[in-house]
């Protein structure tokens, strides 16, 4: 399927799109099985550091969008599919900022506070937070975890349906390389 330039994403929406895709899956991998099948590798020093790419390529994208508009939907969609997209997309903008910021949290206020470590090349300073907050955002992290695994899963449950049942632009318009 062809598409123009205008129907398109630009090439930086399209390149923050799947960075953070990639590394939120991979996230979701490591918090989800880092107590049973990954017990004993240590990879939460490697989730810590996703996450906090996460953030800063997070607020990178939100700063991105606000100077290049995402292109209109397609003309067919129906309003509720609209509505959806639109829900979908600002419950991921949301999350994407929030998940890393818990975490960051939890490590700043904990029972044994400490610095996140970004790959081990320099620590995130300890944020100013108490156990109380710190048992907050432990809670909103692992509910929200798993809220944003399933918007994963809906999300792209939804590219696939327009592309291969509805076979309509709306995937191909983030798909890197298409319609050039």
């Amino acid at each position: 399927m062809t598409i123009t330039a205008a129907q398109r994403y630009s090439r930086g929406a399209i390149f923050f799109h799947w960075t953070i895709a990639l590394l939120v899956i991979v996230n979701i991998i490591l918090g989800l099985f880092h107590e049973s099948l990954l017990k004993g590798l240590g990879v939460m020093p490697v989730h810590f550091a996703i996450g906090m790419t996460v953030l800063i390529l997070s607020i990178g994208r939100w700063i991105w969008r606000l100077a290049h508009p995402a292109p209109p939907l397609p003309l067919g969609m129906a309003g509720w599919e609209k509505v959806a997209s639109k829900l979908t997309h600002w419950a991921f903008y949301l999350l994407i900022v929030l998940m890393p910021l818990s975490g960051w949290m939890m490590m700043s206020g904990g029972r044994h506070p400490r610095a996140v470590s970004w790959f081990g090349l320099f620590n995130f300073p300890i944020l100013p937070v108490d156990k109380v907050l710190a048992g907050g955002a432990h809670e909103f992290h692992e509910i929200f975890g798993y809220a944003m695994a399933a918007l994963v899963i809906v999300h792209i449950a939804a590219a696939l349906r327009h592309h291969f049942i509805l076979r309509d632009s709306v995937l191909m318009r983030m798909m890197p390389g298409s319609g050039r």
